[in-house]
C-alpha cells in the first residue's frame, strides 16, 4: 500500500511517499522544496501559490515514481496561520508570517477586553503573540478589508485540503493552536470572541484527524493525469503529527518533538487549565483521538538556524556538521541564554543578539562561531530540564525518560547535552517524526492499522532510535543553578 504525506515546515517542505506491507513503513523522498516567506509592503507573507504548485509537483513526481496507485494523501504544516477565502472559494491575499510584526501589544489589548485568567479558562492555550486569536484581532484594529470581505477562515493545511478537495473544514489539531477554541466544550470559543468583535461567522466545522475528506478534485486529476486520490484530514499541526510518531513504551515519559521549534510535553486525556499552568505558561492542543499534547513551545533550533544564515549572508559558508565540531571543542558553560527571550523571536544578526544578550547579563562574550553555537546548545538542553520540572510540578508525578522525535535527533551533540541536562536517559528518534506521524493518521483512517498503539509499535519496528544516558551531572547540576538566575533576571 501507497500513501502520500506532505510535510511543510517554516523553511522547507517535501513530498514523502510511504509504503506499508503490512508489517514494516517505508520512506521515500519524492519532492522537497524551499518554502521563503515574502516581505512585501512591510508584511510577511507566506507565498501560498508557490506552495500549492510544489503540492501539485510532490503528486506527480510521487504518481511517476511508481506512486500510481497511491490510497491517500494527508497534509501537515505549522500551526496559527490562515487564509481567508470568499464565499466563491477565491483566496483574499497570502496568509501572514506569524513572525510578522502586526501582533505586537495584541496581548495586551485582549486582556483590557477580558482578563488574561478568563482567556486561559476559555481556551487552555499559552499566550503567545502569534496566536491566531491575536491575528485576528490585529485585522479587525486595522479595519482590514480583507477580513471583512471573507466568506471562510482555514487554518494553512486546511486550506491545501480545500483546494485539493473543495471541502471547507477545520482540522482538530491545528485548530486547538489558534485559542480561538474551547476544548472542554469542543467548540469555537464563541462568546469570547463575540466579546473581542471577532467575526464567528467565518468559522467553520471543525473534524477530527482521520476525517475522509474526499477524492482530489476534476480539475486536479485533469491537471495532474492522476485518480481522484482520497484526501485524509491527518494530524494537520506538524507537532501533533510528530507526537503520532513517539514510540512509548511505557507510560509516564515524555516527548520533545526538535527543529526549528521545540514542542516538550506529555499526553494526557483531558486538558489541565489551572492557575498553575496559566502562571508557567503551558498549552493544551489536540492531539489523535481528541487528546491533549500538554507542552510548552521552546525557540527551539531557530537560533542556531539563524546564526548560520547570518555567517553564510556575509559571506562566512559553514556546514552545520563544522559548526557542531567547532562548539564540542568550545569552552563549557562560558555563557547561557534565555533562549526564548524576545530578542531571538525575530530573524536579524543572531549571533550579534546572542553576544549582546551575553554582555547584559553580565556574563562572558563568546565570540568564535563554536563559542556562540555551544552556548546555544547548553542553554536549549537546560531549557528543556526547566519546562520538564515545569510539568512534573503540575501533573504531580516523575517524568522517567524524554523520546526526541523530529530533524533535532540529527544534532547529537544537543540530544547528549539534553540527557546531561535533565540526568535521566533520552531516547532519540524517529528522525522523519511528522511525515511518520501523518502517514500513520492515514493508515488508521484506512483501516490498515487499528489503533495508536499499534501504529506506534509499528514506528518502533520500522525506525531506529538511539539511546543517551547521562554524563557529568555535577557540572550540569552548577550550570543549572546560573540558568535558573538568568531566567530570574
Amino acid at each position: 500500500m501507497k500513501i502520500l504525506a506532505f510535510d511543510y515546515g517554516a523553511s522547507s517542505g517535501r513530498a514523502i511517499l510511504g509504503e506499508y506491507d503490512g508489517s514494516k513503513l517505508t520512506l521515500k523522498e519524492t519532492h522537497r522544496f524551499s518554502n521563503d516567506p515574502v516581505l512585501l509592503n512591510g508584511t510577511f507573507t507566506w507565498d501560498f501559490l508557490r506552495l500549492f504548485h510544489e503540492m501539485k509537483q510532490g503528486i506527480l513526481k510521487s504518481a511517476l515514481a511508481g506512486g500510481k496507485d497511491i490510497s491517500s494523501i494527508g497534509v501537515d504544516t505549522w500551526g496559527v496561520d490562515f487564509g481567508l477565502l470568499t464565499k466563491d472559494g477565491e483566496l483574499l491575499g497570502n496568509p501572514v508570517h506569524y513572525r510578522d510584526s502586526r501582533t505586537d501589544g495584541m496581548i495586551e489589548e485582549a486582556c483590557k477586553v477580558i482578563p488574561q485568567e478568563e482567556i486561559y479558562a476559555e481556551t487552555g492555550i499559552a499566550f503567545q503573540k502569534f496566536n491566531t486569536l491575536y491575528q485576528l484581532l490585529a485585522l479587525n484594529k486595522n479595519n482590514s478589508v480583507m477580513l471583512e470581505n471573507a466568506d471562510t477562515m482555514l487554518f494553512v493545511p486546511d486550506l491545501f485540503n480545500f483546494y485539493l478537495t473543495g471541502q471547507k473544514v477545520c482540522e482538530y489539531t491545528i485548530t486547538s493552536t489558534s485559542q480561538l477554541y474551547n476544548p472542554v466544550k469542543g467548540q469555537w470559543a464563541y462568546e469570547m470572541l463575540e466579546k473581542l468583535g471577532i467575526r464567528t461567522d467565518i468559522l467553520p466545522e471543525v473534524v477530527p484527524a482521520g476525517t475522509k475528506l474526499g477524492g482530489l478534485t476534476k480539475e486536479l486529476c485533469d491537471e495532474l493525469g492522476v485518480a481522484s486520490i482520497p484526501v485524509i484530514a491527518v494530524a494537520a499541526h506538524d507537532t501533533a503529527s510528530a507526537v503520532v510518531s513517539v514510540p512509548f513504551t511505557e507510560e509516564g515519559g515524555a516527548y520533545l518533538s526538535s527543529g526549528t521549534w521545540s514542542l516538550l510535553g506529555v499526553e494526557l486525556d483531558k486538558p489541565i487549565i489551572n492557575e498553575n499552568a496559566l502562571k508557567l505558561n503551558y498549552t493544551n492542543e489536540g492531539g489523535i483521538n481528541n487528546n491533549v499534547r500538554f507542552l510548552k513551545n521552546i525557540m527551539g533550533l531557530w537560533i542556531n538556524q539563524e546564526c548560520k544564515r547570518h555567517w553564510e549572508k556575509i559571506g562566512e559558508h559553514i556546514s552545520f556538521d563544522e559548526l557542531d565540531e567547532a562548539a564540542l571543542n568550545a569552552q563549557p558553560f562560558k555563557a547561557i541564554i534565555d533562549v526564548d527571550d524576545s530578542v531571538f523571536f525575530e530573524p536579524g544578526n543572531m549571533p550579534t543578539k546572542v553576544q549582546e544578550f551575553c554582555a547584559r547579563t553580565n556574563q562572558e562574550v563568546p565570540q568564535t562561531k563554536g563559542e556562540i553555537v555551544r552556548c546555544v546548545m547548553e542553554s536549549l538542553a537546560l531549557k528543556y530540564r526547566y519546562v520538564i520540572e515545569g510539568l512534573e510540578e503540575i501533573i504531580g508525578k516523575k517524568l522517567p525518560k524524554l523520546h526526541i522525535v523530529g530533524g533535532g535527533c540529527k544534532n547529537t551533540i544537543l540530544s547528549q547535552f539534553t540527557a546531561n541536562a535533565i540526568n535521566r536517559p533520552v531516547v532519540a528518534g524517529p528522525i522523519e517524526a511528522t511525515s511518520i506521524g501523518n502517514l500513520a493518521v492515514q493508515l488508521i483512517s484506512l483501516g490498515e492499522v487499528k489503533n495508536l498503539q499499534e501504529a506506534r509499535q509499528l514506528i518502533a519496528n520500522s525506525f531506529p532510535q538511539e539511546v543517551y544516558m547521562p554524563e557529568n551531572p555535577a557540572a550540569w547540576d552548577d550550570a543549572y543553578e546560573k540558568f535558573l538566575k538568568i531566567q530570574k533576571s
